[in-house]
């Protein structure tokens, strides 16, 4: 985290005040005046570039990860592939599931009309190794005090 501290410092000075009323001519009294100092500091914070980098991977690859896990579920559960919604989002994901068809003998197991998409499984695993391979490598980057 990069801090920027902004202290500002304040002198206040606090004129005396007359309680008593004197009768006698001018002439030099003792007053006290007082001198006080405010001081307030405001440290601000804000993620340093690693950081940054960190949270758009991971923000990124959440994306991909949900999309296939909706994908999952949508062919689990036998959505309607007519329906705009969930053509869109099997046309989204068979873009991050297409590099792992084909990883294992067996791409899908079918019972009555639900399919479960083992490459869409694999695919899942897959992109969240990428992830964690890449935060890493951010990790490697980042200096922390």
């Amino acid at each position: 985290m990069n801090e920027e501290r902004v202290v500002e410092q304040e002198s206040v000075t606090t004129p005396p005040t007359d309680t008593t009323t004197s009768t006698e001519p001018v002439g030099y009294t003792d007053r006290a005046v007082s001198h006080s100092s405010v001081v307030s500091e405001t440290v601000r914070r804000s993620p340093s570039g690693a950081e940054t980098a960190r949270r758009v991977v991971v923000f990124l690859f959440g994306i991909v990860q949900a999309v296939i896990a909706i994908r999952i579920v949508l062919l689990l559960i036998d959505a309607n592939q007519a329906n705009g919604l969930v053509r869109f989002i099997y046309d989204f994901s068979s873009f991050f599931v297409g590099p792992f068809e084909g990883v294992l003998n067996t791409n899908a197991v079918q019972a009555g009309a639900s399919v479960f998409d083992i490459a869409a499984l694999v695919a899942l695993v897959g992109w969240t190794i990428l992830e964690v391979l890449i935060i890493a490598g951010i990790g490697i980057a980042r200096r922390e005090s």
